[in-house]
């Protein structure tokens, strides 16, 4: 089968769409399968090229994927008008770009950018092949969650073409079940949906012994506390939270790593410098590959959103990589994320917005090492038992299949 996928993102970029989207892409061409990835060049979430690559037309074959990169206004993970243009640029590549591949059996596209999407559907409308949304962010609740709305008419018309998409695509691939719901109550057919959750490579992300020379870095002792924030530092993740819990911290062995790049990364870190707040670290977006040795270094890995509605439906991957890693989880997220942390006994949940829960956690656990080995080892049990990305992506391989076959 021939699968030709839009994402705007694509490793080197560590973001969930890109991991996903590649790991996938590798199973799928393991397993015998001809995969086409039209993506741009990388420069998420700083809007800066990375290293070796630019920002023109090239074709190259990662993993036995060809991999097909586009121009696009290239912008930083912040502000509208400017990744909206970003956006717009990317579908108005994608397209040709697209129809320059050999002809597809089945075409994908997957937000969080909507418009590469648009571009999968107006490529396989065009080569007469059938398309799937694979569904990672409802629109436009995304953006209105993360305070990044514009006017209304704008809003509107966003609204107006993820309808439509959900409409006239012929399937759609949801990454939580409550998608699926709000899908099916919005009047689309059950039979046209389908939940492939998010997962982790087990054997990239396993149990290892503690990194002890990134633990010094940190200032950290053997008997400190690593409470470890891994990934994008954006508006939709409150992390000033986070600082209010490290001011209220009066465990002077607690360090509060946060690792990642995003809009409000300099507003984070001008904050913990005026609040003279000496157990807050920042680091610097990490390449995928040391993940890994980051969370075996940490003592608990924090899973944060917003305290918004739209984040009860949504299930951040990071908890997946804390799991598969036995390393407990301090979850300050409501909904589908609570209840698969409090389910698989992986973690303690807190209220989002409330640091003195998030403190109370940090201290439960700092107090007691084999709460948290237990908590580790019912993470990592549980992500063998239900979360391996493999079978992810062969149980997508075969949503794939029955829509191309069907077609």
């Amino acid at each position: 089968m021939r699968i030709l996928f839009f994402s705007d993102n694509y490793p080197p970029e560590t973001n969930a769409p890109a991991v996903r989207t590649r790991e996938h892409a590798r199973v799928w061409v393991e397993r015998g399968h001809d995969v086409t990835v039209v993506t741009c060049a990388p420069n998420f979430p700083t809007g800066r090229l990375h290293e070796g690559y630019r920002n023109a037309y090239c074709v190259d074959t990662v993993d036995g994927v060809r991999v097909v990169r586009v121009w696009s206004y290239i912008a930083a993970n912040k502000g509208t008008v400017r990744r909206s243009l970003d956006f717009l640029s990317f579908m108005l590549s994608a397209v040709p770009a697209g129809l320059l591949q050999s002809r597809p059996d089945v075409v994908v596209g997957t937000s969080p950018q909507l418009f590469a999407v648009v571009a999968a559907w107006l490529v396989a409308r065009l080569r007469r092949a059938p398309c799937v949304f694979e569904l990672r962010d409802l629109w436009p609740e995304s953006i209105e969650a993360v305070g990044a709305s514009g006017s209304s008419v704008f809003m509107r018309a966003v609204g107006r073409l993820a309808g439509f998409l959900y409409r006239h695509v012929d399937h759609i691939v949801c990454v939580t079940r409550s998608f699926a719901s709000i899908l099916a109550e919005r009047g689309i057919p059950p039979v046209k949906i389908s939940v492939v959750l998010n997962g982790v490579d087990l054997d990239e992300f396993s149990p290892r012994a503690a990194d002890e020379e990134f633990r010094s870095r940190m200032g950290v002792g053997k008997d400190g506390m690593l409470v470890t924030y891994l990934g994008t530092v954006g508006m939709a993740h409150g992390l000033g939270n986070v600082l209010d819990a490290a001011e209220l911290s009066g465990d002077e062995r607690t360090r509060f790593l946060i690792v990642g790049e995003g809009a409000e990364k300099a507003a984070l870190r001008a904050s913990a410098l005026e609040r003279g707040l000496r157990n807050v670290i920042f680091l610097d977006g990490q390449p995928r590959g040391q993940v890994p040795r980051i969370l075996s270094a940490s003592d608990a890995v924090l899973v944060h959103l917003r305290d918004d509605p739209l984040f009860r439906t949504v299930i951040p991957s990071k908890i997946f990589e804390a799991m598969a890693m036995a390393r407990p989880i301090v979850l300050a997220v409501r909904g589908e994320s609570r209840s698969l942390v409090e389910r698989t006994r992986s973690g303690i949940a807190v209220e989002p917005g409330n640091p003195g829960e998030l403190v109370d956690a940090i201290e439960r656990l700092a107090s007691d090492p084999e709460l948290r080995a237990e908590l580790g080892r019912n993470g990592r049990r549980s992500a063998e038992l239900e979360f391996g990305r493999e079978e992810a992506a062969v149980k997508m391989l075969d949503v794939l299949s029955e829509v191309a076959a069907a077609s």
